[in-house]
């Protein structure tokens, strides 16, 4: 537009000038008609060149608008592409700050440095020190569990969690890795979240939280009783424990804080536990409900109803396997004690026998016991704690006659926390297993050292 100006302005000046020569007068242009002409010439041409050079720098100067056009738009393109690479950028680092703010990891290690005595006695004869249902005499370093958590939170109702359980016991010199927790929640309400895979079964864990002190023993009903029963012609073998902390399933639960409020779990779980995944001809119910006059006192009852993952295609015919839950327990800052209460049937026994021979030394079984705990914080850091457990075990063979197992055990120790995530112990733990009338034995273990519990 700017050039077309220009070159309009030189045009008229072009035009007024020849008027002007066109104009003068006639006599004039006769007397200096040469001169004249000559010098219109010259000034035409000086005219022509002015506006030769003139168009020359008008070129240029289009030249270099355009040229700056380009630069402008090659600009423009730039930053536009730089914005979207910033954009792109802002949102994966939003979404990688969005992953790590909603996930949360931590870790949980129980370990122990103990000494361990281990004798038994057959009859009327002596008590021998010798390894054994569950115990190796001599000093060693444990780790019982080392749990690695992984939470993630979706959103305000859906999360997920995975939780794997490591173990090593010098006992065996093996190295055992599993998947403890893997699930899927919805929390609809407080008062009502369901879990989809395996995860905390209603009872056994509970309880650990009001016990406080899982890093030093398992509760009653998930310690193992080694020793006792077997086969014919075998040695006696373990009778196990009578519950499983983290079975795969259908979990729901819901709870209410403050003074009077009530908890519930219902878990429908394939039975076998989370180190078996079996599927069965059914799944087996474990529920509990509980009670909370104040938030510091809890009443629990609680019950389990299934066939264990025995009752499978083809398999033998079974029957269920019962057990019934009851705790009272109390803690505050200083203080923790509380009481553990429970009565089994057939939980060894629910394959039904069919008359096979040799017969089994067991065909049904029940069993009931008991556990009372307390601790102490006396001073800051410091606390002491002790634990007393009482199991009476009957199983009968073809003959309905049934034979008594007695189970006593207890600890008792110091507590240290050295930080607010570890705590030490020195404790003594004994445990003595009385076989039954007719084939009596005795096996005694009296273990005594360090236990520490590590969480982050």
């Amino acid at each position: 537009m700017r050039s077309k100006l220009i070159a309009v302005a030189i045009a008229a000046s072009l035009g007024v000038t020849s008027f002007t020569v066109a104009a003068a007068p006639a006599k004039q242009k006769q007397k200096t008609t040469t001169t004249t002409q000559a010098t219109s010439n010259a000034e035409i041409e000086l005219l022509k060149a002015q506006l030769a050079a003139l168009q020359a720098k008008v070129d240029s100067l289009e030249q270099r608008t355009d040229a700056q056009s380009d630069i402008n738009v090659s600009t423009g393109q730039a930053v536009e592409t730089v914005q979207k690479a910033q954009a792109v950028s802002d949102t994966k680092v939003s979404s990688i700050d969005k992953l790590v703010s909603n996930t949360k990891v931590s870790g949980t290690m129980f370990f122990d440095m103990t000494d361990v005595s281990h004798k038994e006695q057959t009859g009327t004869g002596s008590s021998v020190k010798k390894d054994g249902h569950g115990s190796v005499n001599g000093v060693g370093y444990d780790v019982k569990r080392f749990y690695l958590s992984v939470d993630h939170k979706f959103n305000d109702i859906w999360s997920a969690n995975l939780t794997t359980d490591f173990n090593y016991v010098s006992a065996d010199s093996e190295t055992q890795l599993f998947v403890k927790k893997a699930y899927l929640q919805g929390k609809f309400d407080d008062l009502f979240a369901v879990r989809f895979g395996a995860a905390d079964m209603p009872w056994i864990p509970y309880v650990e939280k009001w016990y406080g002190y899982r890093f030093l023993e398992n509760t009653i009903t998930d310690r193992s009783i080694d020793g006792g029963r077997g086969t014919v012609g075998a040695a006696p073998t373990g009778i196990g424990s009578f519950g499983n902390s983290s079975d795969w399933g259908v979990h729901a639960m819901g709870a209410t804080t403050g003074d009077n409020a009530i908890n519930y779990q219902v878990s429908l779980v394939n039975g076998g536990g989370y180190k078996n995944p079996t599927r069965s001809n059914g799944m087996d119910v474990e529920a509990r409900i509980g009670y909370q006059p104040i938030q510091e006192m809890v009443i629990a009852l609680g019950g389990y109803d299934g066939k264990r993952a025995k009752d499978v295609q083809n398999g033998q015919p079974t029957r269920d396997a019962t057990r019934g839950d009851a705790l009272i327990a109390f803690r505050n800052d200083s203080f923790g004690f509380g009481g553990e209460y429970f009565t089994a049937h057939n939980w060894d026994d629910v394959l039904k026998y069919q008359g096979a021979v040799p017969a089994p030394t067991a065909i049904k079984d029940k069993a009931d016991g008991y556990s009372v705990f307390g601790d102490w914080t006396f001073m800051p850091q410091w606390g002491l704690f002790a634990r007393y457990d009482s199991v009476n075990y009957k199983y009968s063979g073809v003959n309905g006659v049934y034979k008594q197992l007695k189970d006593t055990y207890y600890n008792a120790g110091v507590s240290y926390d050295v930080l607010k995530n570890l705590r030490l112990a020195l404790a003594w733990k004994y445990d003595k297993l009385e076989g039954p009338v007719g084939s009596p034995f005795t096996y005694k273990t009296n273990e005594i050292g360090f236990w520490g519990i590590l969480s982050y």
